[in-house]
């Protein structure tokens, strides 16, 4: 599916999220860092990690993006795939 035709689902469900943050009392800087970091976050996971990959999904230089992790205090335990120790 494009996202043209997620848009109007897209636009309902994030209108009414941030209905409930308003309502809750959260600032916009709040859930701007909150997304930020998320969205960040979900580029790593989908990147197993890597930032050059993730910074390029992204539309970001890999610097930038190192930059942007330490900014929102994201560390590879936040991403990385949990390891089991034998």
């Amino acid at each position: 599916m494009a996202l043209s035709e997620r848009s109007e689902p897209l636009s309902r469900r994030l209108r009414a999220l941030v209905d409930e943050l308003v309502e809750g009392g959260v600032t916009l800087e709040q859930a701007r860092g909150e997304f930020e970091k998320q969205y960040v976050l979900a580029a790593l996971r989908a990147n197993s990690g890597s930032l050059a990959k993730s910074a390029n999904s992204l539309g970001i230089h890999r610097n930038t993006l190192r930059n942007k992790m330490t900014s929102l205090r994201i560390v590879s335990a936040d991403y990385a795939p949990s390891r089991r120790r034998r």
